[in-house]
């Protein structure tokens, strides 16, 4: 992984966080993560992620620690392009979902859930399971609430993932817990693979209801997001928003530095 010119926060040019600019690429290094018995922890990042991060030195360190960053937003896609990286593609962690778990069949490789609640867990594993024959789910878990990510009751949740014999753990929990806890169970069980996905399962089980393709095909789905919980997201979007004009800054100066690079 690369990083731009530090800002003063210490995040430095996010864009230059994303080492796998595309699902294509990402599914194959998957691959060849589990047949050579490698762990890793996958990160999607967006511009709510990059808000916590400016904010919590913990999640930045915890991100870091990820072999895997691709981009889940458009707007973090279109910064990447601005930067002068036109390779960047989106690849929302809720669609890595459906081919994780085709390949995990293929390659006989048995899942794991964390997060989220049992209802989900246990239907969205239904659901897959029926999807794709052949798939394993050997393990669901879901934490109490108020559950910590860096406490002995999480290492014993990532021992639990371990043991039952599990190579990929998808892990439900929001961020930044799912990102801090990917990078924990990394470092803890480095046979292991972490894919962080949010609200995924919640959407495969039919707990909550996606934006609709058309809504997304615009880039409207944060919008849509925000009107079935403007309680919740106002806020978060808000903060998001207060962020584009100096992560627009910085990706045109970073352009304007590849250009003067390419041109020397």
């Amino acid at each position: 992984m690369t990083h731009g010119t530090m800002s003063p926060t210490g995040l430095g040019l996010p864009s230059d966080m994303i080492n796998f600019p595309d699902s294509a690429s990402l599914l194959d290094d998957i691959a060849r993560c589990l047949a050579e018995g490698r762990g890793f922890a996958i990160a999607t990042l967006n511009l709510d992620h990059i808000v916590k991060m400016r904010r919590n030195a913990d999640f930045l360190r915890a991100y870091r620690a990820h072999s895997h960053v691709v981009a889940d937003g458009n707007p973090v896609v279109w910064l990447a392009r601005l930067a002068g990286r036109p390779e960047v593609s989106l690849v929302p962690g809720s669609e890595l979902i459906t081919p994780v778990a085709d390949l995990a069949a293929r390659m006989g490789t048995p899942l794991a859930f964390l997060g989220s609640t049992e209802t989900v867990l246990q239907a969205a594993a239904a659901q897959l399971k029926a999807d794709h024959p052949g798939l394993v789910v050997a393990a669901c878990l879901a934490p109490p609430y108020g559950f910590d990510p860096e406490s002995p009751a999480a290492d014993a949740l990532l021992d639990q993932v371990a043991a039952s014999g599990a190579r990929i753990c998808l892990l439900a929990l929001g961020a930044p817990k799912q990102e801090v806890l990917a990078a924990r169970g990394l470092a803890r069980h480095p046979q292991l693979g972490f894919l962080s996905i949010g609200a995924g399962l919640d959407f495969i089980a039919g707990h909550q209801t996606r934006a609709p393709v058309w809504v997304r095909r615009i880039a409207m789905e944060w919008l849509w997001r925000m009107l079935s919980n403007p309680r919740r997201l106002a806020r978060r979007y808000l903060d998001c928003a207060l962020v584009l004009p100096s992560l627009t800054g910085q990706a045109l100066a970073s352009r304007s530095a590849r250009k003067q690079g390419t041109a020397e």
